[in-house]
C-alpha cells in the first residue's frame, strides 16, 4: 500500500542553537520593533543593545526592550563575541560591515546593496574580514516554506514543473520613509524576498524578462512588476504583482501556486495583506496519489517566526551545529544578479511587432 501524505509530518521549524549568543542590532526602525526583536525572544536570543544614529529613536526601543543603546558604531561593534544583525538601510551596509571585528559573524538586511555593484562591494568586504556573513532573506525560512520544501523534497509534489507568484493588494510604502526618491524599489526591497525563495526551489535561471513600473497616484519608483524566469522548455515560472490593487479586500491576494509533475501546492503569505497587521498563511497541498486537497496546519507565520530560524542557522553555523550557512553572502550574491538583470531587461525594448504591409 502506499504511503498516505501525513501534513503533520513535514518540517516547519528550525533547529534552536544549544548556546545562543547575544545579538547586537544596527537600527531602530519599524522592521526591528515588529520583527527582529519580536523573533529573538520568542526564540530565547539574548539582545546585548542596539545602535542607531538617530540617538533618540534608539533609546526609545532599547528602553522598551530593556536593551542598551549604544552611542556609536564602534561601541556597538566591541560587543565581545556577538551576533551583529544589520537592520540598516542597503548604503549603509558595506560601513558597518567595516567596522565589524574581523571574523565576526554578521546577518545583513536584504537587499545585499543597492545594486549588484554594491553586494560585489559587500562580497569583498566579508571576504577580506573572514566574516561569516548571511544575508536576512528570511522567508525561505517560514514554516509554510519550510514544510513546501520538504514536501517537494519528499516527492509529494513530483518534479515541480510551474511556479506563479500573484500579487494584488495595497501595500502601505509611506512605511519606510528611507524609500523615498530611490532608484529602485519593488524588485529589490519587496519582489527580491520571492526571487530568492524560487532560486532555492528551483536554482538559478537562464535569463529574465521583466517589466517593473510605478503607478500614476503617487512617485514611488516602481511598486508593479511582471517578470518571467526562464528554466528552458520544461519549467514555467512567472510573477505577477502589484501594490496598488487598492480597491477593497474581496479580490486583493498574495499567493503562490507550485505545480509539480504529481502534486501541487497552494500558499497565501498573509503578512502582505493589511500588513503590518496581516492575515494567516495558507499551505494546501494536492499531493502525489491524492484525490484532494490537504490544509496544512501551520505552526507560525513568516511573522515572526522566520527571522527566529533565520537567526537560528546563523547561530548554530558559528558554532558548528549547521554545517551549511543558508542564504550567506556567496548566494545572496546570485540572488543580486537575477534582481540586476530584472531591472536590465526592464529598462530594455521589447520585441517589436512586425508593421503590417
Amino acid at each position: 500500500m502506499p504511503e498516505r501524505f501525513d501534513p503533520k509530518t513535514l518540517r516547519q521549524s528550525w533547529p534552536l542553537p544549544a548556546d545562543p549568543r547575544p545579538i547586537v542590532t544596527f537600527g531602530a526602525g519599524s522592521i526591528v520593533s515588529d520583527a527582529h526583536f519580536p523573533a529573538y525572544k520568542k526564540g530565547g536570543f539574548p539582545v546585548a543593545g542596539l545602535y542607531d544614529p538617530d540617538i533618540e529613536k534608539a533609546e526609545k526601543l532599547a528602553s522598551e526592550w530593556g536593551v542598551k543603546a549604544y552611542s556609536s558604531i564602534e561601541e556597538a561593534a566591541a560587543e565581545p563575541g556577538a551576533i551583529f544583525d544589520l537592520a540598516t538601510p542597503p548604503k549603509v551596509h558595506a560601513d558597518v560591515l567595516r567596522a565589524l571585528p574581523d571574523g565576526a559573524a554578521a546577518l545583513i538586511q536584504k537587499p545585499m546593496g543597492s545594486d549588484l555593484a554594491g553586494a560585489t562591494e559587500i562580497l569583498k568586504i566579508c571576504r577580506e574580514k573572514d566574516l561569516k556573513a548571511a544575508v536576512n532573506f528570511q522567508l525561505r525560512f517560514a514554516p509554510m516554506m519550510l514544510a513546501l520544501k520538504d514536501a517537494i523534497a519528499k516527492g509529494w509534489l513530483g518534479e515541480v514543473v510551474d511556479f506563479d507568484a500573484w500579487l494584488a493588494l495595497a501595500t502601505p510604502w509611506e512605511l519606510w520613509a528611507f524609500l523615498k526618491g530611490l532608484p529602485r524599489i519593488e524588485i529589490t526591497m519587496h519582489s527580491i524576498h520571492y526571487l530568492d525563495l524560487i532560486r532555492q526551489i528551483l536554482g538559478d535561471p537562464q535569463g529574465v524578462h521583466a517589466k517593473s513600473l510605478g503607478h500614476p497616484s503617487h512617485d514611488m519608483a516602481q511598486t508593479r512588476t511582471s517578470a518571467i524566469l526562464d528554466y528552458g522548455d520544461t519549467v514555467r515560472c512567472a510573477l505577477s504583482i502589484n501594490h496598488d490593487h487598492k480597491f477593497g479586500r474581496k479580490y486583493q491576494a498574495c499567493e503562490f501556486r507550485v505545480c509539480g509533475t504529481e502534486g501541487a501546492a497552494y500558499l497565501q503569505l498573509g503578512v502582505n495583506l493589511d500588513y503590518p497587521h496581516g492575515e494567516p498563511d495558507i499551505l494546501e497541498i494536492h499531493p502525489k496519489g491524492g484525490d484532494a486537497w490537504v490544509s496544512v496546519p501551520l505552526e507560525g507565520a513568516w511573522f515572526p517566526d522566520a527571522f527566529v530560524g533565520r537567526m537560528a542557522n546563523l547561530q548554530r553555523f558559528v558554532s558548528g551545529e549547521d554545517a551549511e550557512l543558508v542564504s550567506s553572502v556567496e548566494d545572496a550574491w546570485n540572488t543580486m544578479a537575477l534582481v540586476e538583470a530584472a531591472y536590465a531587461s526592464s529598462a530594455s525594448p521589447a520585441t517589436p511587432l512586425e508593421q503590417r504591409p
